[in-house]
């Protein structure tokens, strides 16, 4: 009957306090009031069983060994409470942090707080299953130098895990690139999705996903396109030997001024370069100011038209390759 008494009034308290941090955090959207209603919420069934068993068992009097059984049932069930209260808490606040983060445009630091907070969770129940086995009365000391030995060999045995790792906790720290970013790794181009503790997520140009080891991703060179503040384009053409010295030698400044009247690029230089085999080599370099792909092909298909528009009104004709074959009689 007191076990059932005290039962009855721990799941009270807590639907209570479930419901109270719960109006609480909708009224006012505090980040105490979420806690404490996530905190209730996950306090399990069987630890407030055992905190009951515990409390009626304060007013019997139980053998030695009972009493011993049940102090140690009680430590080990508040541990693992402890672990799940704790962890739950690690994820509250790495999801507040990010949404933060990536509201302030900062992707960097929402993927590293992702990262920290799986290390925190992974840490507390470290903690947590040492302090069990410690309250069990297993040695915490020898049976960490036998794990130090055995984890030498299972090391050997898991290499390329290890490396994935390793190379994860590269990626959170050096950050050569950030969920969203546009990458070209070895013959592999997409936006990164998702970077996981083994393997990073692209989705390609083409659609599909495409799954890397993180070891094999940092193994070469990554070129990261949404770091591209601006592009450099160099493009080339060829004009008919035919065409006259004076139109030559207006073409750097048409092309000039077709490239100025080009919105959101910079012209930086165009020469004629060299004689080609089928014709006068220029060679034309300007800069889009911003890293869009799609920008970039607008502006060149821009400067394009009108170069071939303002090359029809001055009557400079463009180079075609001409092969002539010369048939001997035998």
């Amino acid at each position: 009957v007191i076990l059932l008494g005290v039962l009855a009034f721990f799941l009270a308290l807590r639907a209570f306090l479930t419901r109270f941090f719960t109006r609480r955090y909708q009224k006012t959207g505090k980040a105490w009031a979420e806690r404490g209603a996530e905190l209730t919420k996950r306090t399990t069934l069987l630890f407030l069983l055992m905190v009951a068993v515990f409390a009626s068992s304060l007013s019997l009097r139980l053998p030695a060994e009972v009493a011993k059984v049940i102090r140690a049932l009680i430590v080990t069930l508040f541990l693992g409470q402890l672990g799940i209260w704790g962890s739950r808490l690690t994820s509250l606040w790495v999801s507040r942090l990010s949404s933060k983060r990536r509201a302030e445009g900062d992707a960097a630091a929402a993927t590293t707080l992702a990262s920290v907070g799986l290390l925190i969770r992974i840490a507390i129940w470290a903690i947590v299953i040492l302090l069990v086995l410690q309250n069990l009365g297993v040695n915490v000391t020898a049976l960490a130098a036998g794990v130090g030995i055995a984890g030498i060999a299972i090391a050997f045995a898991a290499q390329s895990i290890l490396a994935d790792l390793f190379s994860f906790l590269a990626i959170v720290v050096d950050k050569p690139f950030l969920v969203g970013d546009f990458i070209v790794a070895g013959d592999v181009e997409g936006i990164v999705e998702r970077i996981g503790i083994k393997t990073t997520r692209i989705r390609s140009l083409t659609g599909e996903e495409v799954v890397v080891s993180n070891s094999e991703l940092l193994r070469g060179w990554i070129h990261d396109y949404a770091k591209m503040r601006e592009r450099r384009v160099v493009f080339r053409f060829a004009v008919d030997y035919q065409t006259p010295h004076e139109k030559l030698a207006k073409i750097p400044e048409l092309v000039r001024e077709v490239i100025e009247s080009t919105p959101n690029v910079r012209f930086d230089r165009a020469h004629f370069k060299e004689y080609g085999e089928f014709g006068l080599i220029f060679e034309v370099v300007y800069f889009v100011l911003s890293p869009s792909y799609r920008e970039y092909m607008d502006a060149q298909q821009a400067i394009n038209l009108a170069i071939h528009k303002r090359f029809s009104e001055e009557d400079i004709k463009f180079a075609l390759p001409v092969r002539r074959v010369m048939l001997e009689r035998g």
